[in-house]
């Protein structure tokens, strides 16, 4: 049997972590910091918890450069719960903002009958819900703003399987996007893990004014969270899950900026969004209720964040510029698989297109031979007898898709890299 040391795991998620944060993770689940508890058996309505969840605040803070006026809430129910609970929560803020504008700011819910149609007639016509759609996750984003909100409050702004032959595997041009008038949130993928597929950059038709005014911009970043430096002042929120380059399975990062936020923004109460004829959260799902509670309205696992915790402080301590040094890693790894995958047009195919293929989940097809089901096979079996596991692409796309995430070390990238040019030679 193979042991830690001769396995580099390329899987999408979850994903590897560092040897030495789970070894120190397994003396925690003993006995924490000698208090004869391990750490998943502490209240987390302890202080020792609320430290824990502080610190790990402080340090995402600090590898990201995320400004004060936002804030930063670990949540339960991965990326898909946020496709709710983002939905959810920008829907009742769009409604609180339309009912000052044409109300002034009144106490409480309205009570006229009148008010509260002419409320209502408003968000039948204008109340819109943008999506970008690049691949299976922002189409399941959207899926789920549908069911919740009905697909005449949905406005896709742009779906590259329409020109791209039915296929995900580019981003369409900005010029064919087709934004919505004042729309309670604007949101894409910036890393499409199944199709391989990341947005380059920022977009360009998202950009605040100089005024700093702009779309309602939400971004998930499950998979490529800690690869690049971002600007988080162009986002209103971002999310991630933590099990691709931060954490285990089972938090969900979510930073808002405060301004969506009491005392700021409200949600509409549950009588009104109901007369409106609106979709309710469940009180979990609610940005304001888990901030108020500092993440612990409902048990956190602090050992999750534990563990997003020392993920955080190694990379702090390895990287004096923070995540633009891993960013730097990221690029190089990529780079060495690209080069190593385009070195041989012949016997492999990229599945993206070039400019937007992912850094972080690389997908390619193997056309060696006249049976490519055959040579992916072969691949897949000579890569596991060399320590190269994880490496089966979606179940959805087929192919090879090699996961770059952080805790893959460059040494890691530099073996694939290896193989991938081996066994095109055999």
């Amino acid at each position: 049997m193979p042991s830690r040391s001769d396995i580099t795991y390329f899987g999408a998620g979850p994903a590897l972590l560092p040897t030495d944060i789970l070894e120190e993770a397994a003396k925690a689940l003993l006995n924490y910091h000698d208090t004869g508890l391990g750490i998943a058996e502490h209240s987390h309505r302890s202080q020792l918890a609320a430290d824990i969840i502080n610190q790990t605040k402080t340090d995402l803070a600090s590898c990201l450069d995320i400004p004060d006026d936002y804030e930063i809430l670990f949540m339960q129910g991965g990326g898909t719960g946020q496709f709710s609970a983002t939905a959810y929560n920008f829907v009742g803020a769009w409604v609180t903002r339309k009912q000052q504008e044409i109300f002034g700011n009144i106490k409480g819910d309205p009570t006229d009958p009148k008010v509260i149609q002419q409320l209502k007639e408003t968000v039948d016509k204008d109340l819109k819900i943008d999506y970008l759609i690049t691949g299976g996750w922002s189409q399941k984003a959207s899926a789920e703003a549908e069911r919740l909100f009905g697909s005449e409050h949905v406005n896709i702004v742009a779906d590259s399987r329409k020109t791209n032959g039915g296929k995900f595997g580019t981003i369409p041009d900005e010029s064919t996007w087709k934004l919505s008038k004042d729309a309670a949130l604007v949101y894409f993928c910036s890393n499409e893990t199944v199709d391989g597929v990341e947005f380059p950059s920022f977009p360009k038709s998202l950009q605040p004014g100089p005024d700093e005014k702009g779309p309602i911009v939400v971004a998930d970043m499950s998979s490529n969270i800690l690869t690049k430096k971002i600007p988080v002042r162009n986002f209103s929120a971002i999310f991630f899950g933590a099990q691709k380059n931060l954490g285990p399975t089972g938090i969900t990062v979510v930073v808002i900026k405060k301004s969506f936020l009491p005392p700021i923004t409200s949600q509409p109460s549950a009588s009104l969004m109901r007369q409106l004829g609106l979709s309710i959260p469940p009180v979990i799902f609610q940005y304001e209720t888990i901030a108020k509670n500092n993440s612990l309205y409902n048990t956190l696992s602090i050992f999750d964040v534990y563990i997003i915790g020392q993920v955080l402080g190694k990379l702090l301590r390895t990287y004096p510029n923070k995540v633009e040094g891993q960013q730097a890693v990221s690029d190089k790894k990529a780079q060495l698989v690209y080069d190593a995958i385009e070195a041989f047009p012949e016997i492999y195919k990229i599945i993206p297109n070039k400019a937007v293929r992912s850094r972080i989940n690389i997908c390619f097809r193997v056309t060696k031979g006249d049976d490519i089901d055959a040579a992916e096979r072969a691949f897949l079996e000579e890569g596991i007898a060399q320590g190269l596991t994880g490496l089966k692409g979606h179940r959805s796309l087929g192919g090879i898709r090699a996961s770059n995430y952080n805790s893959v070390p460059l040494e890691g990238a530099e073996k694939l890299a290896k193989f991938i040019r081996a066994f095109a030679m055999s």
